[in-house]
């Protein structure tokens, strides 16, 4: 695996906790951003989505898919901006704000990745 692989692959890995955690203990997590306990299971299912989000990442980085590799910078560059928005126009909570840090320096970690590799000279490692 080369490094955006790597960076991709570490990310799949980071989002497998956190949706196993939304999954399995979706109240441990509310409890860290002072919401009140639920048993709704709409929780529960977003949790089900970043697990099928991080089999996405992890395949895509396993397989060597360096187009899709590079789609998921902007898009994980992009959710700085949503969780800022919802913290400043509708109140959430602003530790929200530490998933949106650790996905744009995810995202620049591979961006940087995958620069460094176009720029490599060929046949040099």
């Amino acid at each position: 695996m080369n490094q955006a692989e790597k960076s991709l692959f570490a990310f799949g890995v980071y989002l497998c906790g956190l949706g196993l955690v939304l999954l399995l203990f979706p109240n441990l997590l509310l409890r860290f951003f002072g919401v009140p306990p639920t048993k709704e299971v709409w929780i529960r299912i977003n949790g089900m989505f970043v697990i099928c989000l991080a089999f996405y990442y992890i395949q895509a980085a396993r397989h060597r898919l360096t187009l899709l590799i590079r789609w998921t910078v902007w898009a994980r560059a992009a959710v700085i901006f949503y969780l800022t928005a919802f913290v400043l126009l509708v109140g959430a909570p602003k530790a929200l704000l530490l998933f949106g840090l650790v996905d744009l320096l995810s995202a620049t970690w591979t961006f940087i990745a995958l620069k460094n590799e176009t720029q490599r000279p060929e046949g040099k490692f």
